[in-house]
């Protein structure tokens, strides 16, 4: 069921939220909304250490001395929460890794901190998102 509602703002303030919508190509205001409060719905998910899914990716050298055993037995120690891996070879040298998880969030956050503090690893990030079982 839809429910309309009615907002203030200040004018340059929602000149720029359209502004801001348009360049993310939302057909209209309602989607957009609903989207940043989905976001903040995801957020406290997270904050509040629930299970959640998401995915970790990283960059690394492989030519790094002992980097390779020491990203396998970090995965290791979390095996309960990653559900796979994908492996790609950028180059010679660098690969990708993309690691799919599930489980509480600070597990998966921890994960990631370990991952992305190896030395050897250049860059990683991790991407958040819920189970949308309480997501409309």
């Amino acid at each position: 069921m839809l429910v309309r509602f009615g907002i203030s703002l200040d004018k340059e303030l929602l000149r720029k939220f359209d502004q801001l919508i348009r360049g993310k190509q939302y057909s209209n205001r309602s989607e957009a909304l609903r989207d940043l409060i989905r976001e903040s719905l995801v957020k406290k998910e997270w904050e509040s250490n629930r299970e959640v899914f998401g995915a970790i990716t990283f960059v690394y050298n492989h030519h790094q001395r002992k980097l390779v055993g020491k990203l396998m037995d970090i995965q290791h120690q979390y095996h309960d929460c990653i559900i796979s891996t994908q492996h790609i070879h950028l180059d010679g040298s660098n690969c990708l890794e993309i690691v799919a998880v599930k489980g509480c969030s600070k597990e998966v956050e921890d994960l990631f901190w370990k991952i992305k503090s190896a030395k050897g690893v250049k860059h990683g990030g991790v991407a958040l998102t819920s189970t949308g079982k309480e997501l409309m």
